[in-house]
């Protein structure tokens, strides 16, 4: 069997892995697994920026008040404090790297844009491709660092602890030694040890069955976590961005919500402006209102999606500032420089994750979480716009700080790990089988664990899908391995974990919103859903 060994093993290849291995890159060898092509992960997807102080009009303070404010008082304050004050220093890092943001016309400094709940401009991007621009960079600096290898096609199984070392610890806690890696285009598992690992996987909107995520976003580094007895929390605040394109050829194309922070406004099929109903502060409302809003005006009169309109923008200054959106939209015949845009909310970010503390380090010793994988007390019960590629800059940079100075007392991992057994598996025909239960799986997720929940449609989603996840269980052990079926045991996992998560918050909150308990409750706050670790066999 094959083994690999390095200082760092990263997990996943968006921009908190990047920055994490070219930072740690420059203490020891580092290996970047990543399941697709180098670049295909949810930060290539991002369109809007990255939000941080740059406007003379603004400060750290504002900044870490409307992130408190969106959070509805589940973020960490200290977490969000340092974010924010960490931030300009992480986006000018990506400057030095060459990362190309767009700058206002008359100077030399950053356009700043402006998004929901955001009370000044402060949002850095790269026209409506930020996420591309700053994968590109980071991409190209890791392909070229002599100490940075990239295995692509290789995705990550389980975390190796000593439960899969020979002469096991007698530590009383938990320690990462590396993974098991499936190699898709040989057909082999490989031993990734390393004195440290770090999860990076991304998120898990492939749970759902609308989703602005890529189809890698099957929420493996929650499930890896979770079955090494890591420690999650707040699983329940999944983020549904209000709106993404509703087109028949469209697999939920994101409309950025700068569209909305530039002037566009939201309406229903018979032209009306809603958001006045719902908020005063209209389409600039936080994203959970926003969706909520979306959800009941299409419930309410029985339509399939709404609409958005950019004539307050200015028809010449749409395919100028938005060319991705412009261009996209073009593909399927509809100019938004002159045509209404049809949008229906899409699952897009998971506020809870693997728990961490201020440098990235989870409850297992030597295994460390950055991006949206991770838990770190920022977004709280809703994140707030743009402040995602920001918290991945920031922690990724703190996690590399931290490996820097503990890397230097870890031992190399044993050599007694034990080697991947796939005896008794076989090929099976039945893969329409997989399809099918994935498919399942997110239909009953979008249906009864989305915008708006219930006891009843929770306990009900629950019973469905504990049965799919036993029997994807059984299927997994006695077939043999391949991506569809790694992410389809992730899936069926995450998805129990989300249901467990929401039925243990007895409140509406942020992004939970329950018609048995519509209001939120702060008499009897229950503050963060820490899932136990045997939750779920």
């Amino acid at each position: 069997m094959s083994r690999i060994n390095v200082d760092f093993l990263v997990i996943g290849s968006g921009v908190a892995g990047l920055t994490y291995a070219l930072k740690a890159a420059n203490y020891g060898t580092v290996a970047i697994v990543t399941k697709k092509e180098d670049v295909e992960s949810n930060t290539n997807y991002a369109q809007g920026g990255i939000a941080s102080v740059f406007g003379e009009d603004d400060s750290f303070d504002l900044h870490i008040r409307d992130t408190l404010e969106a959070g509805r008082g589940i973020c960490k304050e200290d977490a969000v404090r340092t974010m924010v004050k960490e931030g300009p220093r992480c986006i000018n890092d990506l400057v030095k790297f060459g990362a190309e943001f767009t700058l206002s016309p008359d100077s030399a400094k950053f356009d700043l844009g402006k998004e929901g709940a955001h009370s000044r401009k402060r949002i850095v991007h790269a026209k409506d491709y930020t996420g591309n621009e700053v994968e590109r960079i980071l991409t190209s600096a890791a392909h070229n660092h002599k100490n940075i290898k990239i295995f692509e096609n290789h995705v990550s199984i389980d975390l190796l602890t000593e439960h899969q070392v020979s002469s096991k610890s007698s530590s009383d806690g938990i320690t990462c030694y590396g993974a098991y890696v499936y190699d898709e285009q040989n057909g082999k598992v490989k031993i990734f040890s390393a004195k440290i690992t770090l999860l990076s996987t991304g998120g898990a909107g492939q749970v759902y069955l609308h989703t602005t995520n890529p189809r890698i976003a099957s929420g493996d580094g929650l499930a890896m976590a979770y079955r090494a007895r890591a420690k999650l929390a707040n699983l329940e605040f999944m983020q549904f961005h209000p709106t993404t394109l509703f087109h028949p050829d469209a697999a939920a194309f994101l409309i950025s919500e700068a569209v909305r922070g530039a002037g566009a406004i939201l309406l229903n099929k018979d032209g009306k402006r809603f958001m006045e109903d719902y908020d005063p502060k209209l389409e600039l409302a936080p994203r959970d209102v926003v969706a909520r809003a979306i959800d009941a005006e299409m419930k309410k009169r029985g339509d399939s999606c709404v609409y958005l309109d950019l004539s307050p923008i200015g028809r010449d200054y749409i395919p100028l500032n938005f060319p991705q959106i412009y261009n996209k939209c073009l593909e399927y015949k509809l100019d938004i420089s002159q045509e209404l845009v049809p949008v229906v909310p899409a699952a897009h970010y998971m506020c809870g994750g693997v728990y961490t503390n201020l440098y990235g380090q989870t409850s297992i010793e030597n295994l460390f979480a950055c991006g949206e994988v991770a838990y770190t007390g920022v977004h709280g019960a809703n994140r707030l716009a743009s402040n995602s590629l920001l918290e991945a800059l920031v922690f990724a940079d703190r996690a590399a700080s931290a490996a820097k100075d503990s890397i230097k007392n870890i031992s190399s991992p044993p050599e007694d790990i034990e080697q991947w057994d796939d005896s008794g598996t076989f090929n099976m025909d039945e893969w329409i089988l997989i399809a099918h239960d994935r498919d399942e799986i997110r239909k009953i997720m979008w249906d009864y664990v989305g915008i708006v929940r219930s006891d009843f449609r929770l306990i009900r989603a629950k019973r469905r899908i504990d049965m799919i996840r036993r029997e994807v269980r059984e299927f997994y052990r006695k077939t043999a391995i391949t991506e569809e079926l790694l992410e389809l045991r992730n899936i069926s996992i995450v998805a129990q974990l989300i249901i467990e998560s929401a039925l243990l918050r007895k409140e509406s909150r942020g992004l939970h919103y329950t018609t048995d308990y519509p209001e939120q409750n702060d008499q009897n706050f229950l503050g963060e859903t820490v899932l136990p670790e045997r939750l779920i066999d």
